[in-house]
Protein backbone atom coordinates (compact mmCIF):
# COMPACT_ATOMS: atom_id res chain seq x y z
CA UNK A 1 0.00 0.00 0.00
CA UNK A 2 1.64 3.20 -1.39
CA UNK A 3 1.12 6.32 2.01
CA UNK A 4 1.24 9.69 0.87
CA UNK A 5 2.60 11.97 3.47
CA UNK A 6 -0.17 15.09 3.31
CA UNK A 7 0.04 16.38 7.12
CA UNK A 8 1.12 15.99 10.31
CA UNK A 9 -2.41 14.35 11.28
CA UNK A 10 -2.91 11.01 12.99
CA UNK A 11 -5.72 9.09 13.57
CA UNK A 12 -6.57 6.29 15.68
CA UNK A 13 -9.40 5.18 13.83
CA UNK A 14 -8.61 4.29 9.76
CA UNK A 15 -12.26 5.68 8.79
CA UNK A 16 -11.10 9.18 10.72
CA UNK A 17 -8.09 9.27 8.46
CA UNK A 18 -10.44 8.73 5.47
CA UNK A 19 -12.73 11.33 6.66
CA UNK A 20 -9.83 13.90 6.84
CA UNK A 21 -8.17 12.60 3.85
CA UNK A 22 -10.94 14.34 1.74
CA UNK A 23 -9.80 17.78 2.69
CA UNK A 24 -6.33 17.02 0.67
CA UNK A 25 -8.03 15.57 -2.39
CA UNK A 26 -11.62 16.29 -3.18
CA UNK A 27 -11.78 19.47 -3.08
CA UNK A 28 -15.03 21.27 -1.35
CA UNK A 29 -17.99 19.70 -2.80
CA UNK A 30 -20.28 20.45 0.02
CA UNK A 31 -22.03 23.50 -0.93
CA UNK A 32 -24.05 25.89 1.21
CA UNK A 33 -27.34 27.14 -0.71
CA UNK A 34 -27.29 30.43 1.34
CA UNK A 35 -23.90 32.05 0.88
CA UNK A 36 -22.07 29.80 -1.22
CA UNK A 37 -19.56 28.70 1.04
CA UNK A 38 -17.88 25.32 0.09
CA UNK A 39 -16.73 22.79 2.52
CA UNK A 40 -14.58 19.31 2.24
CA UNK A 41 -17.27 17.54 5.24
CA UNK A 42 -20.76 17.43 4.92
CA UNK A 43 -20.90 17.43 8.59
CA UNK A 44 -19.01 20.67 8.46
CA UNK A 45 -21.54 22.04 5.87
CA UNK A 46 -24.42 21.23 8.83
CA UNK A 47 -22.44 23.05 11.54
CA UNK A 48 -22.03 26.19 9.24
CA UNK A 49 -25.86 26.02 8.78
CA UNK A 50 -26.19 27.32 11.99
CA UNK A 51 -24.68 30.68 11.24
CA UNK A 52 -27.92 31.27 9.04
CA UNK A 53 -29.92 29.51 11.23
CA UNK A 54 -29.01 31.13 14.62
CA UNK A 55 -29.15 27.75 16.05
CA UNK A 56 -26.72 28.04 19.16
CA UNK A 57 -26.53 24.41 21.01
CA UNK A 58 -23.50 24.53 22.78
CA UNK A 59 -24.20 26.75 26.43
CA UNK A 60 -20.92 27.41 28.66
CA UNK A 61 -21.64 25.83 31.51
CA UNK A 62 -20.12 28.94 33.46
CA UNK A 63 -21.49 31.74 31.88
CA UNK A 64 -24.37 30.53 30.12
CA UNK A 65 -23.03 32.14 26.42
CA UNK A 66 -24.35 29.72 23.36
CA UNK A 67 -22.38 28.80 20.48
CA UNK A 68 -22.86 26.58 17.00
CA UNK A 69 -20.07 24.22 17.87
CA UNK A 70 -18.25 22.47 20.29
CA UNK A 71 -15.06 23.05 19.44
CA UNK A 72 -16.22 27.20 19.78
CA UNK A 73 -17.32 26.43 22.90
CA UNK A 74 -13.90 24.71 24.12
CA UNK A 75 -12.11 27.46 23.04
CA UNK A 76 -14.27 30.00 24.86
CA UNK A 77 -13.71 28.08 28.06
CA UNK A 78 -10.33 27.93 27.19
CA UNK A 79 -9.57 31.96 26.80
CA UNK A 80 -12.30 33.13 29.05
CA UNK A 81 -13.20 31.12 32.03
CA UNK A 82 -9.62 29.13 32.13
CA UNK A 83 -6.38 30.75 33.88
CA UNK A 84 -4.01 28.38 32.13
CA UNK A 85 -1.53 30.48 30.47
CA UNK A 86 1.01 27.68 28.22
CA UNK A 87 2.58 30.31 26.20
CA UNK A 88 5.53 32.41 27.34
CA UNK A 89 7.44 35.38 25.97
CA UNK A 90 11.29 34.48 25.73
CA UNK A 91 12.03 38.03 26.30
CA UNK A 92 10.72 38.63 29.62
CA UNK A 93 9.13 35.34 30.51
CA UNK A 94 5.14 37.00 30.32
CA UNK A 95 2.37 34.10 30.30
CA UNK A 96 -0.35 34.13 27.71
CA UNK A 97 -3.45 32.21 26.95
CA UNK A 98 -3.27 32.16 23.38
CA UNK A 99 -0.31 32.29 21.00
CA UNK A 100 -1.73 35.06 18.81
CA UNK A 101 -1.90 37.09 22.31
CA UNK A 102 2.00 36.11 22.75
CA UNK A 103 2.66 37.09 19.00
CA UNK A 104 1.31 40.37 19.77
CA UNK A 105 3.12 41.42 22.80
CA UNK A 106 6.24 39.72 21.38
CA UNK A 107 6.02 42.77 18.75
CA UNK A 108 7.20 45.13 21.80
CA UNK A 109 10.64 43.62 22.16
CA UNK A 110 11.31 43.02 18.84
CA UNK A 111 10.11 46.25 17.33
CA UNK A 112 8.53 44.43 14.69
CA UNK A 113 5.70 46.49 12.99
CA UNK A 114 4.70 44.41 9.95
CA UNK A 115 1.33 46.14 9.37
CA UNK A 116 1.71 49.10 6.96
CA UNK A 117 -0.28 52.04 5.38
CA UNK A 118 -1.48 51.70 1.78
CA UNK A 119 -1.13 55.50 1.34
CA UNK A 120 1.86 56.63 3.36
CA UNK A 121 3.65 53.19 3.68
CA UNK A 122 4.09 54.21 7.51
CA UNK A 123 4.32 50.90 9.61
CA UNK A 124 2.48 50.22 12.78
CA UNK A 125 3.08 47.36 15.81
CA UNK A 126 -0.86 46.42 15.47
CA UNK A 127 -3.47 46.41 13.01
CA UNK A 128 -5.63 48.72 15.36
CA UNK A 129 -2.98 51.01 15.28
CA UNK A 130 -2.88 51.11 11.40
Amino acid sequence: MNVLFVCSKRFKLAGHLVRHSRIHSEGKPYKCHMCDKAFSLYGTLNDHMRVHTGDKPYKCSLCNKSFTTSSSLQLHKRHVHSNRRPYHCPYCGKLFKTNTKLKRHVRIHTDAKPYSCRHCSDCFRSIYQL
